[in-house]
């Protein structure tokens, strides 16, 4: 069954044994984690999926060494994908007393049979987490700070919540950094808050590649400003956005035949998560054929460029990058 966050402090502690939680907010998934094992009082173990996957009789002895001592616990799944799931199967299977288990994943699409179990079934609880919205980050900056009895203007706060990318797990990391400050001084300042927080965690290089690729300058710009990349960093970003290009010729070259980019897009292997799908349709639309095909091979001089003079990677990097985003040339 499905339920909301909220609702998790009205499920009776004992009754349900399975716990889904699924989504990108790792802040939230702790937090609910955090009550729904507070509410059952015992041990808990941790395991990553991979660990179980390659050795699946690390879970099933722990759950049968039942101690003496210890009549209740709880087992924690991280990192779970739907490889994961033959093993839920087997755990159902099993039919467990005083267990509990939480088995958190990343994003799932509607096609997941992890999802489906979980959602489908009266027995298992199901639990969506999405991305924070600003506004809920705020509130939850302010509340820290009204508690703290510090001032701060509300330009800092919107700054804190800016580099946190919608996860409250990165504002909870960047106010515990103001927290240290606070211990000597009562007041933070704009200049405190940039010189303490920076980006809860560097923009991956494959979201640098599709703002790049997507023409959105300003993002591109406020990636590449963020973040300080270091050589290896460098011939990473290239090759990803070489990975995209290619796709992106291809897209283009099957668009001729067919000229519905939504069907161009569907059929597409391997497929394009649907996440993704608008973002490749905007790429699709910046793009000409000629003009990605050469970017596909400047890639590849670029790659060289920076392997020649790998003092100056970043700022080869970043000059071809804002080429690119500015220019259909």
């Amino acid at each position: 069954m499905i339920i909301k966050t909220f609702q998790v402090k009205n499920l009776y502690p004992n009754k349900q044994s399975f716990f889904l939680l699924y989504g990108e907010n790792e802040g939230f998934k702790k937090e609910i984690t955090d009550i729904i094992v507070k509410d059952f009082q015992e041990s808990v173990l941790t395991y990553d999926s991979e660990e179980i996957i390659n050795n699946p009789s690390i879970i099933f002895s722990e759950l049968n060494n039942v101690s003496l001592f210890e009549n209740k616990r709880t087992l924690i799944i991280n990192r779970a994908t739907d490889k994961f799931f033959f093993i839920i199967e087997d755990l159902l299977d099993k039919n467990y007393d005083d267990i509990k288990i939480i088995i958190r994943a990343g994003v799932l699409d509607k096609k997941s049979k992890m999802r489906n179990k979980f959602e489908k079934s009266k027995d298992l609880v199901c639990i969506p987490f999405y991305i924070d919205d600003s506004s809920t980050l705020v509130t939850l900056a302010d509340n820290f700070f009204k508690k703290s009895k510090v001032s701060i203007s509300q330009e800092n706060i919107n700054i804190i919540v800016e580099r946190c990318r919608g996860d409250r797990k990165n504002l909870y990391s960047e106010l515990a950094k103001i927290e240290s400050l606070i211990k000597i001084k009562n007041k933070v300042t704009v200049d405190d808050v940039i010189k303490l927080t920076n980006l809860a965690d560097n923009y991956s290089y494959s979201e640098l590649s599709d703002h790049c690729l997507n023409r959105n300058l300003k993002k591109t710009t406020n990636i590449l400003n963020e973040n300080n990349y270091t050589y290896e960093d460098c011939i990473a970003i290239v090759r990803i956005m070489l990975f995209k290009v290619k796709r992106l010729v291809v897209l283009k070259e099957n668009q001729i035949k067919n000229p519905n980019i939504d069907n161009v897009i569907s059929v597409y292997k391997p497929p394009i998560f649907w996440k993704d799908k608008e973002l490749v349709k905007s790429q699709m639309r910046a793009w000409d054929l000629d003009k990605i095909r050469k970017l596909m091979y400047k890639l590849g001089e670029i790659e060289l460029l920076i392997k020649k003079h790998n003092i100056n990677t970043m700022n080869i990097l970043y000059d071809f990058i804002i080429s690119q985003t500015k220019t259909n040339s």
